[in-house]
């Protein structure tokens, strides 16, 4: 049987982004539909999260699906010494799909070997974010009006930053240019930067970050520095407010430059620019719904056809 879980955003071609990102526009025109009624839907939370999960919840319940799972995992047999495996293979029986978050790199990908339903991978430890990296594009695609030929600014912590990894990897068939902005101590993994040699993609690194520097942006994605990924209290210290983005360095960006930041956001945004043009980190948040949307159909099987001809919408 076809495995039809999202684990990496690299295992999509050109063509299959395109295609999501237009389930996604379906989505966004008729978000409330009963296209997979009768299906259940299990999300396993095994890192905290706030967006990920509301919006994977949300866009199950708005087609009609039922959810079951957990946010906290001291609440599941985990804690009596109940392994990954087991657990997966126990949800597997009550559940259609499985959308899961785990602080352990590689276990959405161990999880899609072994279950029977499709895993979506709602993020891996610092490896992978796929379903973040769809509604990433679908921002960027929707506030450019192309993914081509674009400058994108990537700063903050870029080592352990796992929406900007993905966003590389699918930003591969798109001709861009980044531009990674970070202290030393998050500078872009040798691995990423080698991906982007290997696939011909344009890259600049600096430690600088300031009007000038951002000058020429079509888009700069923020990110949080995690204090979660770091084993050294001292070096999170030591690096957590390293680049704040200011509104006064906005006098020279261009007019179609657009803001966007995975959230939460700590420190790396000033609140004043949230009332700017530029800032589109909410209403990026919100398109997670109709990409997830889009993700969840496309690992049941449900196509842009069956979309588009569905008889469900609730107006």
């Amino acid at each position: 049987m076809e495995n039809r879980s999202l684990v990496n955003i690299a295992q999509h071609s050109k063509e299959k982004i395109l295609y999501l990102l237009e389930m996604a526009q379906e989505f966004e025109k008729h978000p409330n539909r009963k296209i997979l009624n009768g299906k259940v839907v299990a999300t396993l939370f095994f890192e905290p999260s706030t967006r990920t999960r509301l919006s994977f919840e949300t866009a199950a319940n708005r087609l009609g699906a039922r959810v079951i799972g957990f946010a906290d995992p001291k609440v599941t047999s985990g804690t009596k010494g109940e392994t990954l495996k087991d657990t997966i293979m126990m949800v597997s029986n009550y559940a259609d799909i499985i959308v899961m978050r785990h602080y352990l790199e590689g276990a959405a990908q161990y999880a899609s070997e072994i279950a029977p339903v499709p895993i979506v991978n709602a993020g891996d430890g610092a490896n992978q974010h796929p379903s973040q990296t769809m509604l990433d594009l679908y921002s960027i695609q929707k506030t450019q009006g192309t993914l081509e030929n674009l400058n994108i600014y990537l700063v903050g912590d870029l080592k352990y930053g796992r929406t900007v990894h993905s966003l590389i990897t699918a930003m591969r068939h798109f001709n861009p240019c980044f531009h990674f902005i970070a202290p030393d101590e998050l500078a872009m993994p040798e691995y990423y930067k080698m991906y982007c040699d290997k696939m011909g993609i344009r890259y600049y690194e600096t430690k600088e970050f300031n009007a000038e520097t951002i000058a020429d942006a079509d888009i700069i994605y923020m990110t949080r520095v995690q204090r979660e990924r770091f084993t050294d209290l001292m070096e999170y210290e030591r690096v957590k407010d390293s680049y704040l983005l200011k509104e006064d360095m906005l006098f020279r960006a261009r007019g179609n430059m657009k803001i966007l930041h995975p959230l939460p956001r700590v420190n790396e945004i000033e609140y004043s620019i949230d009332d700017t043009k530029y800032a589109y980190y909410f209403q990026q948040a919100h398109n997670g719904l109709f990409a997830r949307q889009a993700l969840i159909c496309d690992a049941l099987g449900i196509t842009l056809d069956d979309v588009k001809n569905d008889k469900t919408i609730i107006l």
